[in-house]
């Protein structure tokens, strides 16, 4: 069903209802009209990494994880299994009569904003700092979400609307000053994308203000987002956001003022109950009934687009779609994929045939919750790091273990010294051929503010550092003088300099999933080799970086950043040696002609009536080494002539390739017009230059990226 023919339908159905009905179906748990055969709504369910909160579900990788794979077609796979889940538990619970929260069919992701500092505790939920990763990720997971049908399989909603990413603990009074240019080079693109690309149905607003203006209220980011982009969908609050207007950003009095504020300026919908004040305000003259009449009306256009109210091709998907066998190794695959090898001196692969003991030693190997991250389903099975290896192992190899400490705590039993299991991890050591290593964060200690997870209120980072306990572990194993391979599970930039330096191997594992400890044992045992990048950049220090509350992009990011990065955004090594031989300008560029490994897309997305065709670049790849390995070849851009382009080379294009030890391939790639385009301080996206730097390889054109992986990418000069 098209969107004018379900809002025509909307329209009809709405025109019956009185006022009062109207402005109930505004609430996100929106109550049964009876007598029009309305069944009661609740619009709040969450999917960022498969349906969470609802019972039993495939649980994938954190967002961040997947954004480690650079994969856009596996984005898209999640998602649709995601939808089909999302569909198999909606049509069971329906038949129970069940309409509570977080089971229904409009999904509150993804999660698209720009994780910009490392100390935001919600970073993980994004799939990392580059605009351009994150719209083709995130068009990807909306079109697999939402489907081709006739018939929306599920809703997708674009989040937090529009200049969010921390500080956590003041997020509700919190004004995020951003510049035009900024807005349009960084904090836009990935929303807007969503909006002119994958067609997302619905919108949420941040609890913070944007440049003075409170986003679930603002008329500069709803003009926008309605106005320039044509959004038509329907726009929800971040829950209880609508109260914060009068009760901390203080623009208000009341809340029936905060209520017609947001919904005046394009809210249709309140996750909170600041609404349950909508007819007061409509009676002080605040509202007007129209306006009512237009958000219900929305509402309703986008379940009818869902096909909540007739016979669909999905109602008969069964129960047992939820963690199929293929939804697991699905699972599994992107666990694998987005593993990131940041060292290895040759010790990985380990070779099982050659080792009679494995220690595996720290808080994250058998825990659960660091499989997990935050917004998450609920598996029937978990495998832990250690219990992938214990099974992959299985009577070959002797595995001992031990926590070797807390998570953050000084001891493990509350009776107990402090230190109560560092002597033990030593002997685990001792005892061994090898120890793996697994030290981390979980949700406790990154997340959302006021999050009942959260081991602190704010859930941000307050350093790069781990806990203490932590840090005294790693020392105690590096002394142990066995082989150690660290694994880290966490969601962001921790810093590895002591781990780089006395460990033989490096790999972050992020919160992969229920099936992280089957990835885990394939990837370090070698039946599979690591490929993930990094999708965020691990600094040296947050010194180097500007306070948590300046927005300005200036010197944040591997596109803004003056000093060297520790590990770079786009490194990530693997057990063969892909290397990117050759690559040429196509001459049918001019032409429009697009690639069969396309990361690009025609026309800008904003701003400018340009029809210049794609740029299109024939890429010889070759694996070097002895091992098979899937690894992802990168395009940046640079602009030498324009003072307004960004300071250092930005993603323009990326496609994994899957390449046997020895082999060698031809890939196409484009890169989209927009990206030979730069900004102004206005915010106005012009062509400015004609000379650019194309880099082509497998990492970032930085000599950090090329120190670390001993190859350089290769270099076009390019005039337009």
């Amino acid at each position: 069903m098209d969107r004018k023919k379900a809002r025509k339908k909307a329209t009809e159905l709405v025109s019956q209802m009185t006022l009062e009905e109207k402005a109930s179906q505004l609430r996100y748990d929106a109550p049964a009209i009876k007598r029009l055969g309305i069944p009661a709504y609740n619009w709040w369910n969450e999917a960022l990494h498969g349906v969470a909160r609802a019972g039993q579900a495939t649980v994938f990788p954190q967002a961040i994880g997947l954004g480690a794979t650079f994969d856009t077609e596996l984005l898209g796979q999640i998602a649709d299994t995601i939808a089909t889940e999302g569909r198999a538990k909606y049509n069971a619970y329906s038949q129970e009569e069940d309409r509570d929260i977080y089971k229904g069919l409009t999904f509150w992701s993804p999660n698209v904003n720009i994780f910009r500092d490392p100390r935001w505790g919600r970073g993980h939920e994004t799939y990392g700092e580059d605009p351009y990763l994150t719209k083709e990720l995130g068009v990807s997971f909306v079109k697999g979400l939402q489907g081709d049908g006739e018939v929306m399989k599920a809703a997708a909603c674009a989040k937090h609307f529009a200049v969010h990413s921390g500080p956590e603990a003041i997020r509700h009074e919190f004004d995020a000053i951003a510049t035009p240019k900024d807005m349009e080079e960084t904090y836009l693109p990935a929303f807007e994308a969503l909006t002119r690309e994958a067609d997302v149905e619905g919108f949420m607003g941040a609890y913070n203000r944007t440049n003075g203006e409170p986003c679930c209220g603002s008329p500069s980011l709803q003009k926008i987002l309605r106005g320039d982009w044509g959004f038509q969908g329907y726009f929800v609050s971040d829950c209880w956001a609508i109260k914060d207007f009068h009760e901390h950003h203080m623009v208000t009095s009341t809340p029936a003022e905060s209520a017609a504020l947001a919904l005046n300026n394009g809210c249709d919908l309140n996750c909170g109950n600041t609404y349950l004040h909508i007819l007061k305000a409509y009676e002080k003259g605040l509202i007007s009934e129209d306006t009512i009449t237009e958000s219900a009306i929305r509402l309703f256009t986008t379940r009818y687009l869902l096909g909540l109210f007739e016979e669909t091709e999905y109602d008969k998907i069964p129960y047992s779609e939820v963690e199929s066998p293929a939804h697991l190794a699905l699972s599994q695959k992107a666990a694998e994929e987005s593993f990131v090898l940041l060292k290895n001196n040759g010790i990985l692969p380990l070779n099982k045939e050659k080792i009679k003991t494995v220690g595996i030693v720290g808080p994250n190997a058998d825990s659960r919750k660091a499989l997990v991250g935050n917004y998450h389903g609920t598996a029937s099975r978990y495998c832990t790091i250690q219990e992938g290896i214990q099974d992959y192992l299985g009577d070959d190899v002797r595995v001992l273990a031990s926590v070797g400490c807390d998570l953050f705590r000084d001891r493990t039993e509350h009776l107990a010294f402090t230190q109560d299991r560092l002597a033990e991890a030593k002997i685990v050591a001792e005892n061994s051929d090898i120890v793996i290593l697994c030290v981390g964060l979980d949700e406790t200690l990154e997340g959302e503010e006021g999050d009942t997870g959260n081991s602190y209120a704010s859930g941000d980072k307050e350093t790069l550092q781990l806990p203490q306990v932590q840090l005294d572990l790693m020392e105690a194993m590096a002394e142990s003088g066995k082989p150690v391979v660290l694994c880290l599970m966490a969601g962001s930039d921790i810093d590895l300099s002591y781990a780089e330096e006395h460990f033989d191997a490096v790999m972050v594992l992020w919160y992969p999933g229920a099936e992280g400890g089957k990835a885990a044992a394939r990837v370090l045992f070698g039946d599979v080799s690591p490929s993930g990048k990094l999708p965020v950049t691990f600094y040296n220090s947050l010194e180097e970086l500007p306070d948590f509350t300046d927005y300005a992009m200036k010197g944040r990011t591997y596109r803004y950043m003056e000093n060297k990065a520790q590990f770079p955004f786009g490194y990530g090594l693997t057990y063969g040696k892909v290397v990117v031989t050759d690559a040429v300008v196509s001459e049918n560029s001019a032409a429009g002609t697009n690639g069969t490994s396309v990361s690009g897309k025609a026309g800008f997305e904003s701003g400018t009536n340009t029809t210049a065709a794609p740029v299109t670049i024939q890429a010889t790849v070759t694996n070097q080494g002895s091992i098979d390995t899937r690894d992802v070849v990168q395009v940046y851009i640079k602009n030498v002539d324009s003072s307004l382009a960004v300071p250092n080379p930005e993603l323009a294009a990326f496609t994994p390739v899957f390449l046997k030890a020895g082999e060698t391939k031809t890939i196409t790639l484009s890169i989209a017009p927009k990206a030979f385009t730069v900004v102004d301080e206005t915010g106005a996206r012009t062509e400015d230059g004609s000379h650019f730097h194309i880099y082509v390889g497998c990492t970032q054109p930085d000599k950090r990226s090329m120190e670390l992986a001993g190859v350089k990418p290769v270099e076009i000069e390019y005039s337009k």
